[in-house]
């Protein structure tokens, strides 16, 4: 009776997951042996892990990630890619986010920036940290779209106070004037308090001629530039590998 009103209290506070514990531990003989102090830890630890599992997946839902299972574990290092294990292993405890600096990733169409991208995100949400997907297009897309339903100013909040903002697929089309200070009001907004990760195909020296108006591209660059890493990729693309059926066929396999 008593195991049944501690069960019950734990589930009033919402301590679900420590009760079930409690409840593991009153029904495996294995236990007994344990002493206090180490049954109580094993109830905490329960709770704490799953608190930190529901955190984690509130975070990856919330992100949108393009791609959801990319991870810095399956990274590929083939030599080809030039990509630097030692410089990702340094940015993949993610303290640049914590000092709101960017990350900027190019490199030719197929080569991974879209994976890399999502894997920093994955990262950062797995520390805890508020991450959001968007494309590029589709950000200034909603952007134009909230202007006209009144959400504009709520919008522009929940992308001020989103830790980590990825913009994919940087320079697919060129900003006149109203997206390009729409971009700036997401930026300006942001420079100095959170980070932001750009990923595109177009070297950095070309982005100024996105922007039809210079004065723009001058703060925008500015703003997303200076304080940034970067990290290029190369390497045939990965999109495409050819393969052989049993029959001799040539299949197309995609990777992104």
């Amino acid at each position: 009776m008593l195991n049944n009103q501690t069960l019950e209290k734990m589930t009033s506070m919402k301590l679900s997951s420590m009760g079930k514990e409690y409840q593991r531990q009153m029904e495996s003989p294995d236990t007994a042996a344990l002493s206090f102090e180490e049954r109580f830890g094993m109830l905490v630890d329960a709770e704490w892990t799953s608190r930190q599992n529901s955190r984690l997946n509130r975070l990856l839902r919330h992100a949108l990630l393009r791609i959801q299972e990319a991870c810095l574990e399956d990274l590929d290092y083939d030599p080809q890619r030039k990509l630097d294990r030692a410089y990702v292993a340094r940015l993949a405890n993610c303290m640049w986010v914590k000092e709101h600096h960017n990350l900027i990733i190019t490199g030719a169409t197929g080569t991974g920036k879209t994976f890399l991208a999502c894997a920093f995100g994955n990262a950062a949400c797995r520390q805890g940290v508020k991450t959001k997907y968007y494309r590029v297009n589709r950000l200034l897309t909603d952007l134009a779209v909230s202007r006209g339903d009144g959400s504009y100013n709520r919008l522009m909040r929940e992308l001020k106070n989103t830790d980590l903002l990825i913009l994919d697929d940087w320079g697919m089309a060129t900003f006149d004037p109203v997206s390009g200070r729409d971009l700036l009001e997401v930026v300006e907004d942001r420079f100095g308090y959170r980070s932001t990760v750009i990923s595109g195909q177009l070297p950095v020296k070309e982005w100024y001629d996105l922007f039809d108006d210079s004065t723009i591209a001058d703060a925008v660059l500015d703003r997303l530039v200076h304080n940034a890493y970067r990290v290029e990729l190369h390497g045939p693309s990965k999109r495409r590998s050819d393969t052989k059926n049993q029959n001799g066929d040539n299949l197309v396999a995609i990777s992104d």
